[in-house]
C-alpha cells in the first residue's frame, strides 16, 4: 500500500495534440502491469469481503428467488412469440433488419461514404464525444439501443399477459438493459477506457479498493455510496433546526420546534413522516428545510421521530404505530400547547397510516385532527407504480420468512428497491464514476439521508404489503385496524392532497384516483419533478412549477389538462390554504410548554441510529 502514490504518478491526461487512437494506447505498460496487479490484489479483498459473511453463515443469499421469478416472467413473454412460427420469424427478422441497417451505415461511416453530422444522443451515459466520432463505439451504442428497444417492444406486443406479469415483465427488461449498457464496461465506454489509459490503471486501483470498502461496509452486500458520507452528520451540518424532543415511547420521539415568530397559528402543525426514511429530508438544510419554513410562517412545528426498529419492534404493526405513533403525538400536543385541534401532514406511507388513523378516529369519534395534508401519498393502490413488480403472493411470503428470522426487514432491502425503480440514475452512474473511474462521490445532502436507511418491523412490514399493495384494502373499505372496517368516506375534514408530477413511488395518478375517496373537501395539487424534489422545493429556489384548480369531479387526465400552473414552489399555496382554514394566533409556544420538560435537543437520538 505504500507504494500507491507512486502509481499515481500516471495520472495525467494526454497531451494537447494527442490524436483519437493515440489516447487508447498506454503510455508506460510497466506501471500499468504494476496497477492491474494492484487491482487484482484489492479485487481479491472485495471477494474476500463477500465470501467470508457467508462462510460464517451471517448472509444467506436470496438471489435464486427473485432470478427464478425473472425467467418465469419471461417465460410467459416467450411462449407469445414462439407459440406462432411465423409471429417469431418477424420478430427475429425485424431485429435483423435493424442490425444490418445500422451495419451498412457503419460501412458507410468508415469508408468515408457517409459524412452527413451525428446529432448527439442526449442520454446522459452517451455524453463523451467519441461515442459518436468513433465508429466503433457508435456501434456499440446504436446495438445497445436497438437491442433495447427490440426487447421492451417483445413485452409490450405480448397478448394474452395479465397486467402485472406485463408490469414485471417490463421492469425486467429495464433492468437488464440498465445493466447491459456499454456504459458500464471498461471495454465498451470510450470514456472509461481512456481513464484507464491516462492513469496507466490507477483509477482501477482505488476503484476496486472502494468496491472491497463498500462490501465490508455491507457486512457481505454491497453498499453503494452515491455520497460522501464524511461531510455529513445529522445534528451538526443536516437536520439542524432548533428544537427539543418532547416525549418517546417504543415507537417514535416527538420533536416540537423552536418558534422564530412572536406569534403563532393557534392550530399547532403536526408532521408524520414515512417509517421508510428518516423525517430530516424534511429538513436537510436552513435553505431547503420544509420545517423551518413552516416554523417561520408561524407554525408551531410537532414532527414524529420514528424508532429504527431492531427485534425488539418485530410486533410492532399499523396499530402500534397509529396509537404509539399519531395518538402519541397528539396526546403530547395537547399538553405542550393545550389546543386539541391540529393541522396535520403525512409523507408516503406516512399519510397512508395518517388516512388509516383518521377513517378510525372517525369511527371513534376523535376530532383532533382539523385538517389533513397528504405529500405524495397513496390510498388507493391500483396505479402504484413499480413497486408492485414487487409485491405477489410468492413475493410477500419470501419477505415474511426473511423478516421472520431477526424480527424485521434490513432497510438496505428496502433502498436497493427504490434505487431499482430509477437505476440507470441511481445505481449505475455510481457504480460507474466509483468502481471503474476510482472517483468518491460529491457530498451531496440528499443522496446522504437516501443512504441512511432504516429498517421495517416485520408486523407492520407485512401489514402494509398485504393490505395497500396486494390486496388494496385501504381503497375498498375493507381494511381492518384496531376491531374496525375503516371506510376513508367517513373522513370529512378538509384535505390538501399533494402529488408530483414525475414521482416513480407514488404516481401522480394513484395520489389523484386515492384522493377520491374522502368524504369531505379535497384540494388536489401536482408539483413538478418526483417524489422528494417535488415535495422539498422552497420558495426561494424558484425551481419548477404546480398546477391547481383543475375541474372538479373529473378523470385526472381530464384535471390535468385544465388545471392552472403556477411557476415556483407550492409552499406558499399550502400556507395560504392552512390560513384561509384557521387563520387565529397566539403567543409563540416554548417546546414542551409548562407540562412537559423536554429529554433532548432536536434532531434526538432515534433519528441518529444508522444501520
Amino acid at each position: 500500500m505504500a507504494d500507491r502514490g507512486k502509481t499515481t504518478a500516471g495520472n495525467d491526461q494526454a497531451e494537447p495534440g494527442t490524436t483519437s487512437a493515440e489516447a487508447y494506447v498506454v503510455k508506460d505498460p510497466e506501471v500499468f502491469a504494476r496497477n492491474v496487479a494492484r487491482m487484482l490484489e484489492e479485487l481479491g479483498k472485495a471477494a474476500s469481503a463477500w465470501v467470508e459473511p457467508r462462510e460464517k453463515g451471517e448472509v444467506v443469499d436470496t438471489v435464486s428467488e427473485p432470478m427464478a421469478d425473472m425467467v418465469k416472467t419471461f417465460s410467459k413473454v416467450g411462449e407469445y412469440w414462439l407459440s406462432d412460427p411465423k409471429r417469431a420469424l418477424d420478430a427475429q427478422t425485424s431485429l435483423l433488419t435493424s442490425y444490418f441497417g445500422m451495419w451498412s451505415q457503419s460501412i458507410a461511416r468508415m469508408s468515408g461514404e457517409d459524412t452527413s453530422p451525428r446529432t448527439p444522443t442526449r442520454d446522459k451515459r452517451f455524453t463523451d464525444p467519441d461515442w459518436d466520432d468513433n465508429p466503433f463505439f457508435e456501434f456499440l451504442k446504436n446495438a445497445y439501443f436497438i437491442t433495447s428497444d427490440w426487447a421492451n417492444k417483445l413485452v409490450d406486443e405480448s397478448e394474452g399477459l395479465d397486467e402485472h406479469t406485463r408490469h414485471k415483465a417490463a421492469f425486467y427488461v429495464r433492468q437488464i438493459t440498465s445493466a447491459l449498457s456499454p456504459a458500464n464496461f471498461i471495454a465498451t465506454n470510450p470514456e472509461l477506457y481512456k481513464e484507464m489509459v491516462s492513469s496507466n490503471g490507477a483509477n482501477l486501483v482505488k476503484g476496486m479498493h472502494m468496491l472491497a470498502e463498500d462490501i465490508a461496509a455491507g457486512k457481505g452486500e454491497l453498499r453503494l455510496r452515491q455520497s460522501d458520507a464524511s461531510k455529513f452528520k445529522v445534528g451538526e451540518n443536516i437536520a439542524v433546526s432548533p428544537g427539543k424532543v418532547i416525549a418517546q415511547d417504543e415507537v417514535c420521539q416527538i420533536i416540537q420546534y423552536d418558534p422564530s415568530t412572536e406569534t403563532v397559528l393557534k392550530r399547532p402543525l403536526m408532521i408524520v413522516p414515512p417509517w421508510i426514511n428518516k423525517f430530516y429530508i424534511l429538513d436537510l438544510n436552513p435553505k431547503k428545510s420544509f420545517i423551518k419554513w413552516a416554523v417561520d410562517q408561524g407554525h408551531t412545528v410537532f414532527v414524529i421521530s420514528w424508532v429504527n426498529p431492531d427485534q425488539r419492534h418485530a410486533d410492532k404493526d399499523w396499530e402500534s404505530y397509529s396509537r404509539e405513533g399519531i395518538s402519541f403525538a397528539l396526546d403530547t400536543i395537547e399538553k405542550a400547547t393545550g389546543e386539541r385541534e391540529v393541522n396535520a401532514i403525512g409523507y408516503c406511507v406516512g399519510g397512508t397510516l395518517l388516512a388509516a388513523t383518521l377513517a378510525l378516529h372517525a369511527q371513534e369519534k376523535d376530532n383532533r385532527i382539523a385538517t389533513a395534508t397528504f405529500f405524495t401519498t397513496q390510498t388507493d393502490f391500483t396505479y402504484a407504480g413499480d413497486l408492485k413488480v414487487f409485491v405477489d403472493e410468492a413475493q410477500i411470503t419470501s419477505i415474511e420468512n426473511a423478516m421472520g428470522k431477526n424480527g424485521y426487514l434490513d432497510g438496505s432491502k428496502m433502498a436497493t428497491a427504490f434505487n431499482m425503480l430509477r437505476a440507470s440514475d441511481l445505481i449505475w452512474p455510481y457504480v460507474v464514476n466509483n468502481y471503474l473511474k476510482g472517483k468518491d462521490p460529491m457530498p451531496f445532502d440528499l443522496l446522504y439521508w437516501n443512504s441512511d436507511a432504516t429498517r421495517m418491523p416485520a408486523a407492520n412490514h407485512s401489514y402494509y404489503l398485504r393490505n395497500c399493495y396486494l390486496e388494496n384494502n385501504l381503497s375498498q373499505g375493507k381494511m381492518q385496524l384496531a376491531g374496525k372496517t375503516l371506510k376513508l368516506s367517513d373522513i370529512k375534514i378538509p384535505i390538501y392532497n399533494l402529488a408530483a408530477k414525475e414521482d416513480h413511488i407514488a404516481p401522480a395518478r394513484s395520489a389523484y384516483i386515492g384522493g377520491k375517496l374522502f368524504g369531505g373537501d379535497v384540494t388536489y395539487v401536482m408539483a413538478g419533478s418526483g417524489h422528494i424534489a417535488g415535495v422539498v422545493n422552497p420558495p426561494v429556489s424558484g425551481k419548477y412549477q404546480f398546477w391547481s384548480d383543475g375541474p372538479t369531479h373529473a378523470e385526472f387526465d381530464d384535471w390535468v389538462a385544465g388545471a392552472v400552473e403556477t411557476p415556483g414552489s407550492w409552499w406558499p399555496h399550502w400556507h395560504a390554504w392552512i390560513r384561509a382554514g384557521s387563520n387565529e394566533e397566539v403567543p409563540a409556544r416554548k417546546p414542551g410548554g409548562k407540562k412537559l420538560k423536554p429529554i433532548e435537543a432536536a434532531p434526538g437520538s432515534y433519528v441518529q441510529v444508522r444501520i
